[in-house]
């Protein structure tokens, strides 16, 4: 499993895709734009968030039950499955979840990013290069219906 991370072209672990890397905390905000706590800045466009979350992180103990468990007070679960296949740190697993809606998603990774589950922290990430080509355009046309109704009730 070392050697997959170390082949990744000297990237840190979550190198099979760059957007998975968990990024640093932003220096340059606005004091007034300070939360509670420091977090790193990220814009997502409606092609970047999806219902597949990659869920980097938990301890290999055999938790996959708690996690869905935990995942599954934030909307319905169509399918998850461990990524055996994708680096990760030692003694921990990757996992994916797939929501039945983004909404359901969007909420989940707000509140468990970052989160320590079983002595470890979460990093939770949506993963779009999962979903299939039909997936991607229901979600664009979704974004597009949203959008129309917003704008004709004004």
């Amino acid at each position: 499993m070392a050697a997959a991370v170390e082949g990744s072209g000297g990237d840190d672990v979550g190198g099979a895709c760059q957007h998975h890397a968990q990024r640093s905390v932003c220096a340059s905000r606005a004091k007034y734009r300070e939360g509670r706590r420091p977090r790193a800045v990220k814009v997502y466009t409606v092609n970047l968030e999806s219902r597949y979350l990659l869920i980097q992180g938990v301890p290999a103990l055999g938790v996959m039950k708690e996690l869905v468990e935990q995942f599954a007070l934030y909307g319905t679960i169509e399918e998850y499955n461990p990524l055996d296949d994708y680096p990760a740190e030692e003694f921990t697993e990757v996992y994916l979840i797939k929501f039945q809606k983004i909404q359901s998603a969007r909420l989940a990774k707000r509140k468990l990013d970052e989160r320590s589950f079983f002595g470890n922290l979460l990093h939770v990430c949506y993963a779009p290069e999962f979903e299939s080509v039909q997936e991607t355009r229901e979600k664009l046309q979704d974004r597009r219906k949203y959008i129309a109704k917003a704008t004709s009730n004004k």
